[in-house]
């Protein structure tokens, strides 16, 4: 009896491009993935953390901050749409006019329900190979923050910050943000 092998469609960015504006995708390793609308915590949570983080970074003049959806286009066949995300002064260049041409130095990820394996699993591994120096994973059910910095290609858990702990990270040097406030 001979079998067939079912080959899925690998998508690319064309493909992407073609998909409705009412509904938002993602591409990662070709497949092309549809995103639910985050629920109103996960927005509470989000915008909290968008203001300190814009507040902050033009204050200091360090670059800019961007939030989902904002396509980053990675390469041809993955293209992402962090929560977040920062871009160093230093590396503005990679704002196109219709994406962002390449990763971001942080990007940060409030888990939902429908997205926590994309995030903890798929992202992280792309955002690794791609070069974001800086990930943050936003854990709503557990009130939590896991920061991770890339050291040699991986992940390497920075720490771990709870609702009552301040958040500082290795990246934006002198940025605090009391977790309280977030949760």
């Amino acid at each position: 009896m001979a079998t067939s092998i079912i080959e899925k469609k690998k998508y690319t960015y064309e493909d992407y491009l073609k998909t409705p504006d009412d509904v938002r995708y993602e591409l990662i390793e070709g497949e092309l993935l549809m995103t639910p609308s985050p629920v109103p915590r996960h927005q509470r949570i989000s915008r909290k953390i968008e203001f300190i983080l814009e507040e902050f970074v033009t204050n200091s003049d360090l670059g800019e901050i961007f939030y989902a959806p904002c396509d980053v286009h990675l390469d041809n066949e993955n293209v992402v749409q962090p929560d977040i995300l920062f871009i160093s002064k230093e590396r503005l260049n990679i704002i196109g006019e219709k994406n962002i041409q390449a990763a971001p130095d942080l990007a940060i990820e409030i888990l939902s329900e429908s997205s926590a394996y994309r995030d903890l699993i798929q992202k992280k591994k792309l955002y690794a190979r791609f070069g974001v120096k800086e990930f943050w994973i936003v854990i709503p059910k557990e009130d939590l923050v896991e920061v991770y910095i890339l050291k040699e290609g991986v992940y390497a858990l920075h720490k771990s910050f709870s609702k009552d702990d301040t958040l500082e990270s290795p990246l934006l040097k002198d940025l605090k943000i009391e977790l309280r406030k977030i949760f």
